[in-house]
């Protein structure tokens, strides 16, 4: 019988009881400590004896800790060995060579609370139109607002607190299938810092707000201030306790930047959704956001130069989350039949839309202006990268999609033809 998967998720604001948060708090904390010991067993028989270690084993392990640790036992055991085959999959992500995944990490204090449960572990109940509540085991009935139908059947569920409080997501599977083409017109994207994001069928670009006002980036940053004054106090005459003054700043300042990060992400989501509705195929490029935050710090030896410029800027390119609007693009396109085209992103703020010169003479000082230095063509710099990124996207995704302008001649230059060529080729196997 073939495993039905989550292929949609479903996220709600829970309000657990004061008695039912003390619980989740411990049941969090766990967690993290569970994850940190599974993984250093995991590592340690590795580089001892070569051995490598699964859930499946571990969980034997996991039931007799249950036993001699009553911190171990408090936990359910649904969520411990759900636990440990997230470490599975972190391992699988990190040998498959098309998953970016790094090595799985060890979890800090700070980190973010999670409980996660099998979805046979869980009930849910409607109360009303606006209100539910799951059945957790070992907690009992978790109250939290529906806004926004189920649509499927659970098959996961974590229970998790931010800086807003408590929130329970739900892996659910839709069987929802791609839609077919819509046949609407493509549109390049040019994701940048000045402008959000520039559409090619568009004049203006569109703008994110600030994700901060004035008002609370002033106060994050004396929050911030405070807190580290508060540290180092501690570390001086409290042994490195956190007292209840520090944990007090620390709450606040978690506020501030999840809020900062909702409404980003809230900018984010109405971006996507609405490229993928209205658009055939979209074009975007394909950045490395890591080298392009890459630190310039240097080394003692060798420090390098406009460091806190440098940082300014990554800080700014990562708040546009340029990976996370790629992320969702690429299963919104599917659910609203469209096509989601990458293309290489070399040279298109310097090559002209019109004829296909590059020149970075047609852009100087890399300002808002692009000015073509062989027709003359001019254009807000942003918007004449976009088209350029839909005329190349098109001759990758296909003609046969609708455009708004006419395919110009694209002149890539010799160094960027050599990389099209030198293409990574598959070790030969006797």
């Amino acid at each position: 019988m073939r495993r039905v998967k989550a292929d949609a998720g479903r996220r709600y604001r829970a309000y657990p009881t004061r008695d039912q948060d003390e619980v989740l708090t411990g049941w969090g904390h766990t967690a993290r400590a569970l994850w940190n010991v599974a993984l250093e067993q995991r590592v340690y028989l590795w580089e001892q004896r070569r051995y490598t270690l699964r859930s499946a084993e571990q969980c034997k392990f996991l039931t007799a800790a249950r036993t001699d640790l009553d911190w171990i036992g408090d936990l359910p055991a649904q969520a411990g060995q759900q636990i440990l085959r997230s470490l599975d999959r972190a391992y699988d992500n990190f040998w498959n060579p098309n998953n970016p995944a790094r090595f799985p990490a060890r979890k800090k204090r700070g980190h973010r609370l999670s409980v996660p449960f099998p979805g046979q572990a869980v009930e849910v109940r409607k109360l009303n139109r606006k209100w539910a509540e799951v059945r957790l085991p070992k907690l009992g009935w978790l109250r939290f607002r529906l806004s926004r139908a189920m649509g499927g059947t659970i098959r996961n569920a974590t229970v998790s607190c931010d800086g807003n409080g408590w929130h329970i997501s739900f892996g659910v599977h839709t069987g929802r299938k791609p839609k077919a083409p819509n046949g609407k017109p493509a549109c390049g994207v040019d994701f940048g810092v000045a402008a959000s994001a520039f559409v090619s069928t568009e004049t203006t670009p569109r703008l994110m707000p600030p994700s901060l006002t004035v008002n609370e980036r002033w106060r994050l940053k004396a929050l911030e201030q405070r807190k580290a004054r508060q540290v180092t106090y501690t570390k001086k005459h409290n042994g490195g306790r956190y007292g209840r003054r520090l944990c007090t700043t620390i709450a606040q300042i978690t506020k501030l930047t999840t809020r900062r990060a909702n409404r980003r992400a809230d900018f984010t989501h109405k971006l996507t959704t609405d490229l993928a509705k209205n658009h055939g195929l979209i074009g975007i490029e394909d950045l490395r956001v890591k080298n392009m935050t890459a630190s310039a710090q240097g080394t003692p030896e060798a420090p390098g130069k406009n460091v806190r410029a440098k940082s300014g800027l990554n800080r700014s390119i990562l708040d546009n989350a340029p990976g996370e609007r790629r992320r969702q693009l690429e299963y919104k396109t599917r659910m609203y039949g469209s096509v989601l085209v990458t293309v290489p992103p070399f040279h298109t703020s310097q090559t002209c839309a019109q004829c296909g010169r590059v020149d970075p003479e047609s852009r100087k000082g890399c300002g808002r202006l692009f000015a073509c230095t062989r027709c003359g063509h001019e254009d807000d710099a942003d918007h004449n990268a976009s088209v350029e990124i839909e005329a190349r996207a098109r001759r990758t995704g296909g003609s046969d999609i609708n455009s708004t302008r006419s395919i110009p001649r694209m002149r890539v230059p010799a160094t960027g033809r050599r990389r099209m060529r030198e293409a990574p080729k598959p070790a030969h196997t006797s």
